[in-house]
């Protein structure tokens, strides 16, 4: 396989009541809602396009569900690297409440208090990247909202708070690879069928 066939798919977790609600969801164990368990489901035929060499998730129910629900329960390994960030004690919170308390907050730039640094999530980030890079075919991953931000910042060689740029929606398919020998993203938070490249 040459370096421009090389591809890395990141799913986010489809819908859970917190994502839904707009609260940090980083290490507490949520279910999905009826509606996420749905579109879950819908990426099965998307994803059925492509062969994939590795599959992992992160452990959280919600990443091991939809995955599960997209097909890919036999082939998943689960990684502990793919976890959200730790939000410490921002855990459920919406940024909207922090910003009351905190004004001028930003997550990608002030972390959280009891929380995970900045630099450790891009570290787990950059682990995940050259695990993928390491296999002979593509790479899937189901992961979490913040957490494929901080992959996409990683392979395009950005800061680590540029994250912050890579808006995601929960249940959406991605795609990293190269184009001359250049790391891209050819595909961002698609929710609604996939391209091809």
């Amino acid at each position: 396989m040459t370096l421009e066939s090389k591809q890395i798919w990141i799913v986010r977790h489809a819908q859970t009541q917190w994502s839904a609600d707009g609260r940090h969801t980083g290490r507490t164990d949520i279910k999905l809602t009826a509606e996420g368990e749905a579109k879950a489901e819908q990426l099965r035929p998307l994803l059925a396009r492509a062969e994939f060499s590795l599959v992992l998730s992160s452990p959280s129910s919600r990443s091991i569900e939809t995955a599960r629900r997209a097909g890919l329960s036999a082939a998943v390994q689960c990684d502990d690297d793919l976890l959200e960030w730790d939000y410490g004690s921002y855990e459920g919170r919406r940024s909207d409440e922090i910003t009351r308390e905190r004004p001028g907050w930003d997550l990608w730039r002030d972390g959280c208090p009891g929380g995970e640094p900045i630099e450790a999530v891009a570290r787990r980030a950059s682990r995940v990247l050259g695990r993928c890079m390491t296999t002979t075919g593509r790479a899937l991953l189901f992961s979490h909202g913040h957490f494929s931000r901080m992959l996409a910042a990683c392979w395009l060689q950005l800061p680590a708070s540029r994250g912050r740029s890579f808006g995601l929606k929960a249940g959406s398919i991605s795609i990293l690879g190269f184009e001359h020998g250049n790391p891209v993203i050819w595909q961002w938070d698609r929710v609604d069928g996939l391209e091809d490249h």
